[in-house]
């Protein structure tokens, strides 16, 4: 039986609804927990029952009162709804439903316009300001330190934290345009960060970083340089092929698993221990593709206690797949929770929901979450009263 029912969800949403009327909403869809925005990066976003319904979210701001003193380099900027109320602090003291905040760390583009060098650096040394670098300092001690702040001030039942990691290339940044036709193994080798952070912690892990480093830059200019389009089913191929042969690159790759990994374990040895920690683990599809982003599921889930991944998929047989391979790579479903979407571009029937929460429940997941209350039509949120039911009886 799925015992975490959860629904994702931003201040602003509450704010406009009343703290009373959103809970009785979240109970009567079938949901005991809300999991709620702590911090969040930009966006334009339409929430269709909203009288205002095209928000652009205030970039790398943070919905909690937090603790400035407590910070280093890197501090939260607060967004200005707290000006007037403190969503999280009303909705933590009503006791009829658990609070889970979701925390996004390390992809905050407000903070890394102003901390370019804690940022992700590709082959050619240019920043990546969208993505804090996971090797970088200054940018653990922020998100560990983001993560106690609200775990410790705000009585909640758990944090779940989103971009620990490396961002992919490809991400959706504010105009993001080229005219050069992308392929697999392109942006995967701009997707390498060489920081001076990268670089140091690879050499002391026995990695030759600062060649691996000319390698790809040459690899990249030879592209660019020439008038050949790699077709993507080859290009993919390439890149397996870099990957199998490639002792430098595979033992690069491995080593950004480990530097994720134990930001993740400082962030669950800072948090008191009642509080449960879940590692949403990729951007990317399916979830296996996570590796590259720095996350190992099997170490992660270790180190946190819980993942909660994403089927974010067209239809219910493909995240259904997703799911089925992440079992198999754990070897369990214990402290796996998992996001789905009831609505386009996913599972955009009653059907196609009931489908995928009811295989859910057989795997013996422990956690479901609907993504994302403010996002969602009204028969949406039927399509998940529904599921839930199904599964009860």
């Amino acid at each position: 039986m799925i015992h975490w029912k959860s629904i994702y969800t931003f201040a602003r949403d509450i704010a406009e609804r009343g703290i009373d009327v959103s809970i009785d909403e979240f109970k009567n869809l079938g949901l005991n927990t809300v999991t709620i925005a702590g911090s969040y990066h930009a966006g334009k976003f339409l929430h269709p029952r909203s009288s205002s319904p095209v928000v652009f979210p205030e970039d790398g701001t943070v919905y909690f009162c937090n603790e400035p003193s407590r910070y280093g380099k890197i501090k939260p900027i607060r967004n200005s709804i707290l000006k007037d109320r403190d969503i999280l602090g009303e909705l933590v003291r009503e006791s009829e439903i658990d609070v889970n905040v979701w925390l996004v760390l390390l992809h905050n583009t407000k903070h890394g316009e102003k901390n370019h060098e804690d940022c992700v650096a590709n082959a050619f040394g240019d920043r990546y300001i969208y993505n804090l670098c996971p090797s970088s300092p200054n940018a653990r001690e922020y998100a560990i330190t983001l993560t106690n702040d609200v775990a410790v001030n705000y009585p909640i039942v758990g944090v779940s934290i989103e971009s620990p990691g490396f961002t992919p290339f490809v991400h959706g940044f504010h105009h993001e345009f080229n005219l050069v036709k992308p392929n697999q193994w392109l942006v995967n080798l701009f997707g390498l960060c060489f920081c001076n952070n990268c670089l140091k912690g690879a050499a002391e892990n026995g990695i030759d970083a600062s060649g691996l480093q000319k390698q790809v830059r040459s690899w990249i200019e030879t592209y660019l340089d020439n008038d050949i389009d790699y077709p993507e089913d080859m290009a993919e191929s390439f890149w397996l092929a870099d990957l199998a042969t490639d002792t430098e690159l595979r033992a690069f790759l491995s080593w950004r698993c480990k530097v994720v990994t134990s930001l993740v374990k400082e962030i669950r040895d800072t948090v008191p221990s009642h509080i449960a920690v879940s590692v949403i683990p990729s951007v990317g599809r399916p979830t296996a593709n996570a590796w590259y982003e720095g996350s190992n599921l099997v170490d992660l889930r270790e180190v946190a206690g819980h993942l909660e991944i994403c089927l974010y998929e067209p239809n219910s047989h493909r995240a259904i797949a997703d799911l089925v391979d992440v079992h198999r790579r754990l070897g369990t479903t214990d402290g796996l929770r998992c996001i789905i979407r009831p609505s386009s571009p996913d599972l955009n029937s009653a059907g196609e929901v009931q489908s995928t929460v009811s295989f859910i429940a057989k795997q013996g997941v422990e956690g479901i979450s609907f993504y994302n209350w403010g996002f969602l039509r009204k028969h949406n949120l039927i399509y998940i009263r529904e599921a839930l039911k199904s599964i009860e009886n």
